[in-house]
C-alpha cells in the first residue's frame, strides 16, 4: 500500500465531505450552515490542493484544476460571509447566505469531479 496515495485520497474525500456537510440544508437559513465547517472545508481543500502539486500526468492536471476551482469558490464563499457579517449594517441576510451556499455548491461539484477522477485513476491503475 502506498501511504502517499492513502493520504492524498483521505484529503480529497475529507474535502468533499466537509463541503457537503456545510452545503446541506436550507439555502437561506444561516442556522443550518456552520461557519466553522466552511472554514474547515477551506483549509482541507487547500491542503488537498497542495498535495496535488507535482503530479505531471494528465489526470494530475485535472485533479489540480478541480482543486483550484473548489478552493477559489470556497474562499469566495468565506469572503462573502465575512464581508456580510462584519462590513454591512444589515449583517448576514438571506441574499448573502444564498450566495455563500451557492458558492459552496459549486465547490462541492468540483470536489465530486475530483473524487470521480480519483476513482477512475484507481480503477485503471495497473500493478507493475
Amino acid at each position: 500500500m502506498n501511504l502517499e496515495k492513502v493520504v492524498f485520497a483521505f484529503f480529497v474525500v475529507l474535502a468533499a465531505t466537509l463541503n457537503f456537510g456545510f452545503f446541506v440544508g436550507d439555502l437561506t437559513d444561516a442556522r443550518v450552515h456552520n461557519v466553522y465547517e466552511l472554514y474547515a472545508a477551506v483549509i482541507v481543500n487547500i491542503i488537498a490542493l497542495v498535495l496535488k502539486f507535482g503530479d505531471r500526468t494528465q489526470i494530475g492536471a485535472l485533479h489540480l484544476a478541480t482543486s483550484l476551482v473548489a478552493v477559489i469558490q470556497l474562499i469566495a464563499a468565506a469572503a462573502v460571509w465575512i464581508w456580510a457579517s462584519e462590513a454591512t449594517t444589515a449583517g448576514l441576510t438571506i441574499e448573502h447566505m444564498s450566495s455563500v451556499v451557492s458558492l459552496s455548491g459549486g465547490a462541492l461539484l468540483a470536489n465530486l469531479v475530483s473524487i470521480m477522477l480519483l476513482v477512475i485513476e484507481t480503477a485503471t491503475y495497473q500493478r507493475r
